[in-house]
């Protein structure tokens, strides 16, 4: 039964794999280009109408905030990070964790991550960090990038899906769960969509980006959160 499962695992992960790369390149034609070589910068150039394009693209999902921390929390940080980024995962392991314990368990932030898709392997990653429940979002994000150089490491696309499948099942997801969750083509696109949306409202060109309170920071340095954030918490 278990083998069974594997391989019909792989089989719906193939299936996706196809799926995407011909249909899935966020930020131009999602009919014709690779996924292969993105970068925010020529995303946004290239996209000049990004309204039409979500019109044409339609997905039935709405894809939603996930917050960490006290939803009414006087400061808000919006993270713009891909799953393939080095730097993302270095500020992950380092200063988010200070921001956490001094001021998101502390009830003076909530933390917004926000995905941007350079490669079709960020956007996979995502469809995994929200397959099972947001409660458990920001414990598969972390996980996502401590495995970071593990899980992006293989010669073809398959071996990519299945080390992302192996992350979920590690820290408990169901089989079944993930796979529907891979092979969820709606979610895929509705990803995209919101992507390209909030990158060109927020102007990102590069990650990590992080805006506070409405305002783009230009450096990223915990010293810096730090200052940040005690300006904005200023009365209250």
């Amino acid at each position: 039964m278990s083998g069974i499962r594997i391989i019909l695992g792989t089989s719906i992960i193939m299936v996706l794999i196809g799926y995407l790369i011909i249909q899935f390149n966020p930020g131009l034609n999602l009919k014709s280009d690779s996924v292969a070589d993105l970068n925010v910068v020529n995303n946004l150039q290239l996209s000049n109408n990004i309204e039409a394009e979500i019109l044409i693209n339609v997905s039935s999902i709405i894809v939603e905030d996930i917050v960490l921390g006290d939803p009414n929390a006087p400061v808000t940080i919006i993270e713009y990070a891909s799953f393939t980024c080095p730097h993302c995962k270095n500020f992950h392991e380092g200063t988010f964790k200070k921001l956490k314990k001094n001021y998101i368990d502390e009830g003076k932030v909530k933390f917004i991550l926000r995905d941007v898709f350079f490669d079709r392997y960020g956007l996979w990653a995502a469809m995994v960090a929200r397959c099972d429940n947001s409660e458990k979002f920001y414990g598969i994000v972390e996980e996502i990038f401590r495995r970071q150089a593990e899980w992006t490491k293989g010669e073809e696309d398959i071996q990519i899906a299945n080390n992302l499948r192996k992350i979920g099942l590690s820290i408990g997801m169901n089989s079944d769960t993930i796979d529907a969750c891979l092979s969820d083509g709606d979610m895929a696109q509705a990803l995209v969509n919101v992507y390209q949306k909030n990158a060109d409202k927020d102007k990102i060109s590069s990650t990590p980006s992080f805006i506070i309170n409405g305002e783009k920071m230009k450096k990223s340095s915990y010293d810096e959160f730090v200052d940040k954030i005690e300006e904005h918490l200023k009365g209250y």
